[in-house]
């Protein structure tokens, strides 16, 4: 980087509804590029847009950031020498420019109506021309303005692009590149309601802010001319710009488009949405591993990475500029993968908030004993749910069938049989350890002439009443010896009833 100002960068949301997980990718990119050059992440919300804004989606956005670790050294809701860091209460500075822009002959006021901008464009159809603005007011004179004026028209203001000539814009990942300034249009830089377009707004802010570098999607390449040239007409000097690749379909067809939220694809749900990812189950170090590696390379093979490390090795120069598939399936992996290496006592506290919101009653003593046993089981903290809440259930489920205990080649007489060995077994077992008690019922396996799976899955059905759990004989050692002896009882009344 040779640009020697210090780095201030922002990520800069409409909040016009919940934060798209595109979003959180391009306000990870900028906080790694600030946090890695000791310079400042700010987070600025553009809400000029009023008709679109969502009430309640600027806490949104900001609770996300922070779920993800994503820390603002200014913003809204925590301030900043910069401040205000909400465009609604900037407008006096977006006003004063665009006058400053008209009073230079730089921009003009154009007073169009709605009709006419739309006759405009279905004439330039007709005739195969390019849609836009035909420049009508652009040279209007003194008079002509008057009277629209006393009209009482309130106008717009337009910015006088170049009409001939180039443009070369540089940008920091796909380097110089050139605009042909006669397709470009004389944009909006001012509504008639006072409220700038994002064109001036984040123009007059970013130089505010003295942002030195923006980081954005690149579906603001084409825009870039028209804010190289507003950067030149006042006379500013320019931040670097960066425009990222967007996150694509995981089928490769299209932008993930918040209008996905809630499809499948291939039977799985594609998610889109920052909150959907937190109701997933998904660790927040874990996304952020995952977004990190989309578009971007640690320089070597490495996927699975702490985030303290793409910091120290984070560079521009490997951003691929391609636009990038959204590889979802790769994130349950990375998922695991932390799982696997949190703590207990940290992973135990992340389960249980996701089990109370199941219905459950936690007790953390429990819990933590519970914890290593899922740990290399799930790929979500939403998985512990199936995996393990029939330790927290106040009632316990006992198999409702014959046929949920009854093991493949084995019929209800030997299932009894099984069953009322186990309990005479276990009820005179002393050592109560999850080793003592397998030697105990695999030496019964084979007296009973039974293979260990077979005795092993009917014992699981009639403890935990379901197919899939934590190991057999640690689920036992908690559960207690007690509550597994009253279990199979249970289940042995069960078998007792289908036999008569």
């Amino acid at each position: 980087m040779t640009d020697t100002r210090p780095v201030r960068v922002r990520f800069a949301p409409s909040p016009t509804g919940p934060l798209h997980i595109g979003g959180v990718r391009t306000a990870l990119f900028n906080w790694l590029f600030a946090r890695h050059h000791n310079g400042k992440f700010i987070l600025r919300l553009e809400d000029t847009d009023q008709k679109r804004s969502v009430p309640g989606s600027a806490e949104h956005i900001m609770q996300a950031l922070r779920w993800f670790g994503l820390d603002f050294d200014e913003g809204p809701d925590i301030g900043g020498p910069y401040g205000p860091y909400v465009q609604s209460e900037r407008l006096e500075h977006y006003q004063q420019w665009a006058n400053w822009l008209v009073e230079q002959g730089k921009a003009y006021p154009c007073y169009c109506s709605s009709e006419r901008l739309k006759q405009v464009n279905e004439e330039k159809e007709k005739r195969g021309e390019q849609k836009g603005y035909d420049r009508h007011c652009r040279n209007l004179t003194a008079e002509e303005r008057a009277a629209k004026e006393a009209e009482g028209i309130q106008p717009v203001i337009r910015f006088k692009m170049p009409l001939e000539g180039e443009t070369v814009v540089n940008d920091l990942i796909r380097g110089h590149v050139t605009f042909e300034n006669a397709l470009q249009q004389d944009a909006v830089l001012l509504k008639s309601d006072g409220f700038p377009t994002y064109a001036l707004a984040h123009i007059v802010d970013d130089h505010m802010m003295e942002i030195s570098h923006v980081m954005r999607s690149n579906e603001w390449l084409p825009s870039l001319p028209l804010h190289w040239l507003l950067w030149d007409a006042i006379g500013w000097e320019r931040p670097a710009y960066a425009h990222l690749p967007v996150l694509l379909n995981p089928n490769g067809k299209g932008k993930l488009s918040k209008r996905h939220s809630g499809f499948t694809q291939d039977g799985k749900q594609v998610l889109v949405l920052a909150q959907e990812f937190i109701d997933a189950g998904y660790l927040p170090e874990a996304v952020v591993n995952f977004l990190t590696n989309i578009g971007w390379s640690m320089g070597d093979d490495s996927e699975y990475f702490p985030t303290a490390e793409s910091i120290k090795r984070f560079d521009l120069s490997r951003v691929n500029p391609a636009d990038s598939v959204f590889p979802i399936e790769k994130l349950d992996w990375l998922n695991g993968m932390w799982i696997r290496d949190l703590p207990v006592e940290d992973l135990a506290r992340r389960l249980r908030p996701v089990l109370e919101n199941a219905g459950f009653e936690v007790n953390m003593d429990v819990l933590l004993k519970v914890t290593p046993l899922v740990q290399t089981r799930i790929k979500t903290l939403n998985d512990v749910v199936d995996m393990a809440g029939f330790f927290f259930r106040e009632e316990f489920i006992p198999p409702q069938s014959a046929d949920e205990l009854i093991q493949k080649k084995m019929d209800s007489e030997s299932t009894l049989n099984a069953l009322e060995h186990a309990h005479d077994h276990l009820k005179v077992q002393t050592i109560w350890t999850h080793d003592a008690l397998e030697a105990a019922m695999r030496a019964l396996a084979e007296e009973l002439g039974l293979k260990a799976g077979q005795l092993f899955g009917l014992l699981r059905s009639a403890v935990t009443g379901q197919l899939v759990s934590p190991p057999l004989f640690e689920t036992m050692e908690i559960v207690g010896q007690d509550e597994v002896l009253r279990r199979i009882r249970l289940a042995t009344n069960l078998m007792s009833a289908v036999a008569e």
